[in-house]
């Protein structure tokens, strides 16, 4: 039995020794160390040995497996750390590189200047809504008072998927749908995207933003459309700036105007920014046209309002004083990162 255990112990030693791997050290260690291994095939046999000579035969596996164990854990060791000096050679590290950056995005200007006009109109308790991109043919101009063969729908250069769905030129179908489904009075802001068939310059896109806001409630006046949309320019372009209305025609409001800013730039004393004018052109407005309240089922001798639209990226552009719309949209950080 002696002999066998110290044959044991010399094969597993001259593996040990010949072992060039973590692998192949694990596996020498199952071989002769595992439930099925040499030295536990030789404790299995300890029936058949002499009870007196037991301990001995028992000492001699013990002190076998120890040196076994203890050769395996000084090959394991000096492997591992071969195996990081060859890791440390391969994976060089230049600490004297620049780190990384961590780039972190921000708000879009358009979208600086949406939150700053819905900031100033939900403090006045209006509230913010919105609607389908894609929409029906009878929200975007029937309901809005422009039937069929009506000009404005030429001026327009709508976007239309079939003779019944378009892409929408105006988010004032928004308007429609919470007239219908909702009983005055009525203070919303109804911001999204818009779409019309307009050729790609500085000043138009056919892809855009606008904010429209309506108000619907007994006796309703031309003069708290007025005082809204003045309160709205002082927050928005500062304190001195005045407004001034331009009689205009729009198909769903009479009577309707545009609406100028006193120019925030000189004063109002004529600048090139305002093209010498001292105004600048900003929305359009108007009172709330007696047929559109009737087709959305509100009684016109009962309740009046007034409506109001903006484009977003003209305010983003007239506060930032961007010359080009075209930037807005060509992701270019140079020009994203001022914001």
């Amino acid at each position: 039995m002696k002999e066998k255990l110290e044959q044991i112990k010399a094969e597993a030693l001259a593996q040990i020794e010949s072992s060039g791997a973590l692998e192949r050290l694990n596996e020498i260690r199952v071989n002769y160390l595992g439930k099925k291994g040499e030295l536990t095939q030789v404790l299995k046999g300890m029936k058949d040995v002499a009870p007196e000579e037991r301990p001995k035969v028992g000492q001699m596996v013990n002190d076998a497996r120890a040196v076994i164990e203890a050769r395996l854990e000084e090959m394991r060791a000096g492997l591992a750390a071969r195996a990081r000096e060859e890791q440390l050679k391969s994976e060089v590290i230049d600490v004297t590189l620049p780190a990384k950056k961590l780039t972190v995005g921000h708000r879009h200007p358009n979208t600086v200047a949406l939150e700053e006009v819905e900031r100033i109109f939900v403090g006045m308790g209006y509230e913010v809504v919105e609607g389908p991109e894609v929409e029906y043919d009878y929200y975007n101009f029937q309901a809005l008072n422009i039937p069929e063969g009506h000009p404005a729908r030429d001026e327009q250069d709508t976007f239309y998927i079939n003779d019944r769905i378009v892409l929408r030129s105006q988010t004032s179908s928004v308007q429609v749908r919470v007239m219908e489904n909702q009983k005055p009075p009525i203070r919303i802001l109804a911001p999204g995207r818009v779409f019309r068939s307009d050729e790609v310059d500085a000043t138009h896109s056919p892809s855009f933003h606008q904010v429209e806001g309506l108000v619907i409630d007994k006796n309703i006046t031309f003069a708290d459309l007025k005082g809204t949309l003045g309160q709205m320019a002082k927050e928005l372009f500062g304190e001195e700036t005045k407004v001034k209305f331009r009689p205009h025609h729009f198909p769903f409001t009479e009577p309707s105007a545009e609406m100028d800013v006193s120019c925030f730039k000189c004063g109002g004393r004529g600048c090139r920014f305002c093209k010498g004018s001292g105004w600048i052109e900003i929305l359009g407005c108007g009172m709330v046209h007696p047929n559109v309240l009737r087709m959305s089922g509100i009684n016109p001798e009962e309740y009046s309002g007034f409506a109001f639209g903006m484009g977003l990226e003209r305010i983003a552009l007239l506060k930032y004083e961007i010359d080009d719309m075209r930037l807005l949209y060509e992701n270019d950080e140079r020009f994203l990162k001022q914001f």
